[in-house]
């Protein structure tokens, strides 16, 4: 079920008046959280099995193995006896994710690459919607019940609810269960503020998806069709707006999905922070999939040394093993953050380009250098600030950084190495930089209200950044609100015929 679809539409009213229809009973607290923590199961399941109801008993299995092996870790006598059942968890669920998302892949490459005729052992099996998000988020509870940072939970209904709390799903953001899967053993009360925030963050969502990034999708989609004969300055658009795309595509689906489990009375981590504001290629990570790359994070990164890696005393040079090792954990992330997104070779290249680029600030030691938000200052009283327009050389640092993530993105947009290559070739061609002049003033009838609408999106996040979502306005009033959201409403109707499947419900 799609968030931008009739049926949803539908689909989220019944299950919040059921929901809160439960949770107002008057039976006991212990049995009112049962019965609403099993009902968030089967509208989850109702959610997830509107595409391929056969899926769902993956997604219960993926729930049991790794809720019985969070047991069987809290009650082993040893640590070595519970190490291994978390890492049979680990291995039961990344090999399910190797069979259904890169089975195939290998198994043709192997072929290919020693002339050998594979067909007939492909199993050419349909790739489940959001594998990857639920299978790392079931991973997490193992390792952290192992890590003690949680304690395991024999309430399998509620895991269960946490494993498949539908709002995020397929697409994120990947929770811990030290954050998430507390609050589904904890009863809920409904918050009007938080609930109508919520609709606020959900409408800003669909404005990202539906009227930014399904209309850039359809000049994107019609430029990559025949890139081979297209204009430098036309790749170059197209991969800007492609650019913005992804983004108002994978944000937008993020924003619905934290406003709609605000109507429950459930708090999901922020998953984007305004990344195409960033100074540098690190401060872009530290804003982009933060769900994602503070997992690589904290279970790859760190235990892989990090930044700051045990040096054997004979070392002689430990500055230069230092960074050494920074450098290769930097890389590992970010190959396995390329192939988590998918079975294919410019997944691996757009995740080793990141890597690269962020090897001169390693060496320089920089990579930690931005972590505010971007034209701010501090006053006499030490109070944050922010200023409307960035410095010179911050739009500087920004349009920069904003340029390598493009030439990323087109690494990412392409079927093959090849493709990549030739686009970027193409793209480089005498007069690209009309581009930004078309961008801005195009001929093209098709493009104008979209580069509108992404300025209309920049301008609201850019003013809105120290904010948790676009439509936060504080204590403005309503005569400035409602005409806002009316708008809004009346664009995302005007555009409905245009939408379009979230690009990242195939990772």
């Amino acid at each position: 079920m799609l968030f931008n679809s009739i049926e949803f539409a539908f689909f989220l009213p019944i299950v919040f008046l059921i929901y809160w229809a439960i949770g107002y009973a008057k039976i006991g607290d212990t049995l009112k959280l049962r019965l609403q923590n099993a009902f968030v199961v089967i509208a989850s399941y109702v959610f997830y099995g509107w595409w391929d109801w056969r899926f769902l008993l993956l997604i219960a299995f993926t729930s049991f193995c790794s809720w019985g092996s969070g047991l069987l870790i809290g009650k082993a006598a040893t640590q070595s006896r519970a190490k291994a059942w978390m890492i049979a968890n680990i291995v039961i669920n990344l090999a399910i994710l190797a069979i259904f998302k890169y089975y195939d892949f290998f198994v043709s490459e192997f072929g290919q690459l020693f002339g050998i005729n594979t067909d007939s052992l492909l199993l050419r099996i349909i790739l489940p919607v959001g594998i990857s998000f639920y299978t790392f988020q079931a991973l997490s509870y193992s390792i952290d019940v192992y890590r003690k940072k949680i304690e395991p939970t024999k309430d399998i209904i509620a895991f269960f609810a946490f494993i498949a709390f539908f709002p995020q799903l397929v697409a994120g953001p990947i929770e811990r269960a030290t954050n998430l899967l507390p609050q589904f053993l904890t009863n809920r009360k409904f918050s009007y503020d938080q609930a109508t925030d919520g609709m606020r963050q959900i409408l800003w969502g669909l404005f990202k998806k539906i009227v930014v990034a399904d209309n850039c999708a359809t000049y994107v989609d019609q430029i990559w069709a025949t890139y081979p004969t297209q204009t430098g300055s036309t790749l170059l658009l197209a991969a800007m707006l492609f650019t913005f795309q992804i983004y108002g595509d994978f944000s937008g689906y993020s924003d619905i999905a934290i406003g709609t489990a605000k109507l429950f009375d459930i708090k999901l981590m922020r998953n984007f922070n305004n990344p195409y504001f960033s100074r540098d290629i690190a401060e872009f990570w530290r804003r982009w999939h933060i769900s994602l790359t503070t997992w690589f994070r904290d279970y790859v990164y760190i235990p892989l040394g990090g930044s700051r890696p045990e040096i054997p005393a004979h070392i002689q040079h430990p500055d230069r093993y230092k960074k050494a090792i920074i450098i290769r954990n930097t890389f590992v992330i970010f190959l396995v953050s390329g192939i988590w997104h998918g079975a294919n070779w410019t997944f691996l290249a757009w995740g080793a380009y990141h890597a690269l680029l962020f090897l001169p600030l390693i060496l320089l030691g920089a990579n930690r250098k931005y972590t505010n938000q971007v034209a701010a200052y501090t006053d006499a009283n030490g109070s944050e600030h922010l200023r409307i327009l960035p410095t010179w050389y911050e739009a500087i640092q920004m349009l920069c950084t904003f340029f390598l993530v493009v030439l990323g993105w087109i690494i990412f947009r392409a079927e093959t190495i090849t493709q990549a290559w030739e686009y970027i070739c193409g793209m480089m061609q005498f007069g690209t930089l009309r581009a930004c002049y078309r961008f801005f003033l195009p001929n093209n009838l098709l493009v104008y209200p979209v580069n509108i609408l992404i300025v209309l999106m920049l301008l609201v996040e850019w003013l809105q950044r120290n904010r948790q979502h676009g439509l936060v306005m504080g204590n403005a009033k309503w005569y400035v609100r409602y005409p806002i959201y009316g708008i809004i409403c009346v664009l995302l109707m005007y555009f409905s015929n245009n939408t379009a499947t979230f690009i990242y419900f195939q990772f």
